[in-house]
């Protein structure tokens, strides 16, 4: 299977549980695609909800997706330092079409001091009964979070010091 190209834009696609489209960013410039993973940069790209609303992000942002994990983290680049969101989901896929993943309503939002708060379980508990997650899948959610918490503690992946402002800096030589 081919991957996105390092300096070629792709579109992210997120869905539900149940099969429906449910956000998409416009414009993503990969900056590294392998099986494993592809790391993503934009600023300020149109974003589309499911309900046809449109908006724009405020500020530029590098994408971590990762091919075996069940989490993706964007880290978004503001003057007083990087804030992250981590969405639970699944593994990615690329389909040559999109990049695609289920998302799964948790998230974490990281601040620059690397406190985090875990939002949005009462949506998953809902979605989870109305959706019929299996076991299986809620069990992955589950370590998902354990292990981007574990990943957070030991500044690890996309958590790393200088991760967010390298890959930055990548993206910026291609703009």
């Amino acid at each position: 299977m081919e991957f996105p190209q390092t300096g070629s834009t792709i579109e992210v696609q997120s869905y539900k549980h149940n099969g429906t489209l449910h956000r998409v960013w416009e414009e993503t410039l990969v900056l590294k695609g392998t099986s494993k993973e592809i790391i993503g940069g934009n600023d300020r790209i149109l974003v589309q909800e499911a309900d046809g609303r449109k908006w724009r992000t405020r500020e530029p942002a590098i994408c971590y997706f990762h091919g075996d994990k069940w989490f993706n983290v964007i880290g978004m680049v503001r003057a007083d330092g990087i804030y992250y969101y981590c969405n639970l989901g699944t593994p990615f896929l690329w389909d040559e079409e999109a990049l695609k993943y289920i998302d799964y309503d948790l998230d974490i939002k990281i601040f620059p001091d690397m406190t985090y708060t875990l939002l949005d379980e009462d949506e998953y508990l809902q979605h989870k009964r109305e959706m019929e997650y299996p076991r299986k899948v809620d069990r992955k959610i589950r370590h998902g979070v354990k292990e981007l918490q574990s990943w957070i503690h030991q500044r690890k992946g996309p958590f790393a010091p200088q991760f967010v402002e390298q890959w930055y800096e990548r993206y910026l030589s291609y703009r």
